[in-house]
């Protein structure tokens, strides 16, 4: 069933409900209505003037259904395209206007609310038949029941079905929408105690097969920039897995676009998650943690069977399995009428045989022998057939058995599985508890390290210093021993340049004696030669020399006992050699005073060796 097929199924219960007087034609105003409700469901641009040229030699009289059917091909239907609109919303517009005319208010106070009744009615739309007027046939019918019945968990009896054929046997051949909603309003169909279980369960198929969910549910996945882990509601779909903050399907988180080159994995469990399995997309691979192995497991395959119909080309699983059915009801109803043709030919060759028989006996035996071999090859072969189908169905029970086996066992496997994955979260919750501590324990050695490097790293820094210093110290003592060598040297020096002036001082005051002798020989000779006799003069009495000059020597020349002692001499040569002999007066005032100008320089000498001696046994102690 095609795209358009599927609008012109809601569409024409719309267009059925604007038949009041049921004879197939509806006003052209009413069409105008519909026409302009369908142009804004289906997000088409309205054109109100289509209608009026299509019909506009048929203004007042109605317009027939075969009348309005190319004008909703050529201007709706073609134009309408999948994706741009809301179906649901389309089809909530068409149940409006039916639900007017056929929903019956009795049916509201049953099990089936109108917000059920409509789904229930999308659902019918969906697995009905495509001829008009819109019906199910019984094995459509019991085929929804059991999905409604599965989503409550309950297993579906036929019985109330069984029933409600046996009191309408038209039923058989098709039953409609509204005949479909009175008897699960009525509960006939769907045992159950309350409209909140049937609620909840007409959701769930709705869900499924008419918004295609193959399946959804709350699982964790790991984010792309945090790379922390949150809870999502997963909604998988064939061409895009959603997920949402919770259930509610109000605030939308993102969606995994999926192609058929996509490819779900198994990982391991790891950083505290487990059940892992992994999405890997064109762009990204996307990490999920399902809520243990079964769901884990039902996830993976429900995602390979999305990627498989994209893949096969198909835009839905449950449309898929319709046309599945219905080539299955096909081919057998093909086999019943070539079991038919075939009766029917055996009973024609029967009545041929008869005919035959009468004229002509002998080959009427013959073939009636031969009819009859193969009468009982056919039999035999019917028996055969019955056999093979009561051993098949034995077998079928047998493995039914083992399947109610098979699925205790997997009952109480699962619940051993759970206590194990219960022990097993909480082994996990007091790993978690030895890593967290762990983790603490380590960071305090990584300090305690942290701490014990930055101490040996000051520690070599002050041995480095250290032998810095050291070799610098060595310098120093070295640098000084070599000036202590220098200076002991130079001390060796000084002292012998001190011994050489102690003797050339011992020398000097021999000298200085030797001259002090002669000075006092002279001053002897000096005091002896003092008084003079002088011719007419008494003896002892100084009179100065008439004419006689004294020469002018500068003041403060001479402040020691040498210049009296020369002053004297100098006075007594005056006396004895007269005034007129200036030469001998000067040169033995030169003499005496040459001789004294070389005792004061030796004298300084011997005082400059003596300080020099002294500062260089001051510099030697200091080192």
């Amino acid at each position: 069933m095609d795209f358009k097929s599927e609008l012109l199924k809601s569409i024409w219960y719309a267009f059925t409900a604007l038949d009041m007087e049921k004879n197939g034609k509806v006003s052209k105003s009413q069409l105008k209505v519909l026409s302009h409700n369908l142009y804004t469901a289906l997000n088409i641009p309205h054109d109100p003037v289509a209608l009026e040229e299509h019909f506009q030699d048929n203004d007042d009289g109605p317009v027939s259904n075969q009348g309005y059917m190319p004008y909703l091909n050529k201007y709706i239907l073609a134009k309408a395209t999948n994706g741009t609109f809301d179906k649901e919303t389309f089809d909530e517009l068409c149940w409006m206007m039916t639900a007017k005319k056929n929903y019956k208010p009795g049916m509201e106070a049953g099990l089936c609310p109108r917000k059920d009744a409509f789904k229930l009615w999308c659902l019918f739309n969906m697995l009905s038949e495509d001829r008009y007027p819109l019906v199910m046939i019984p094995e459509e019918v019991e085929y929804l029941l059991k999905k409604i019945a599965s989503a409550m968990s309950l297993e579906w009896e036929r019985n109330g079905l069984d029933d409600s054929y046996c009191q309408d046997p038209t039923l058989l051949d098709g039953m409609t929408v509204w005949k479909f909603l009175e008897l699960m309003g009525s509960g006939r169909l769907i045992r159950s105690e309350g409209t909140e279980a049937v609620s909840l369960a007409v959701d769930e198929v709705f869900q499924e097969m008419y918004h295609d969910v193959l399946k959804k549910g709350y699982m964790w996945k790991k984010g792309l920039v945090r790379r922390n882990w949150n809870e999502r509601w997963f909604v998988l779909k064939p061409s895009v897995i959603q997920y949402y903050v919770s259930e509610d399907l109000k605030e939308k988180k993102g969606e995994i676009l999926l192609d058929k080159r996509c490819v779900t994995e198994a990982i391991q469990d790891k950083e505290g998650r487990r059940c892992l399995f992994c999405i890997k997309t064109a762009n990204r691979t996307f990490e999920i943690s399902a809520p243990d192995l079964k769901h884990r497991l039902e996830w993976m395959q429900a995602i390979q069977t999305a990627i498989r119909l994209l893949a096969e080309g198909k835009r839905s699983l449950h449309k898929e399995l319709k046309l599945r059915r219905r080539e299955n009801r096909e081919q057998s109803s093909k086999q019943k009428e070539e079991q038919q043709t075939l009766r029917d030919l055996q009973e024609r060759e029967q009545l041929e045989a008869e005919g035959l028989h009468k004229e002509e006996e002998e080959r009427e035996w013959e073939q009636q022998q031969l009819m009859q071999r193969a009468l009982e090859r056919q039999l035999r072969e019917a028996e055969e057939a019955r056999a093979n189908m009561a051993t098949e169905i034995a077998q079928k029970e047998a493995e039914s058995v083992k399947q109610r086996l098979r699925i205790r066992e997997l009952e109480m496997t699962q619940q051993a599985l759970e206590k194990a994955l219960e022990a097993e979260i909480q082994a996990r919750l007091e790993e978690e508890r030895a890593r967290v501590t762990q983790a603490s324990l380590l960071e305090e050695e990584e300090e305690k390290q942290k701490q014990l490097s930055r101490l040996k790293e000051e520690q070599e820094a002050l041995l480095q210093q250290t032998q810095q210093d050291k070799h610098v110290i060595l310098q120093d003592m070295t640098e000084k021993a070599q000036a202590l060598k220098v200076a002991s040297h130079e001390l060796e020096k000084l002292q012998e340049s001190r011994q050489k002036s102690n003797q050339f001082l011992e020398e000097a005051k021999k000298k200085l004696c030797r001259a002090s002798c002669h000075v006092k020989h002279w001053n002897v000779q000096l005091n002896r030669l003092m008084k003079p006799v002088s011719p007419g003069g008494h003896v002892g009495q100084d009179q100065p020399a008439p004419n006689t000059e004294v020469p002018d020597y500068p003041r403060g020349a001479f402040a020691s006992n040498e210049f009296i002692v020369k002053k004297q001499l100098c006075n007594t040569d005056r006396r004895l050699f007269g005034a007129h002999s200036p030469n001998s007066q000067s040169l033995w005032s030169s003499r005496l005073y040459s001789e004294e100008e070389e005792v004061q320089e030796q004298l300084r000498k011997v005082s400059l060796t003596e300080t020099d001696s002294t500062r260089c046994e001051t510099n030697r102690s200091s080192h």
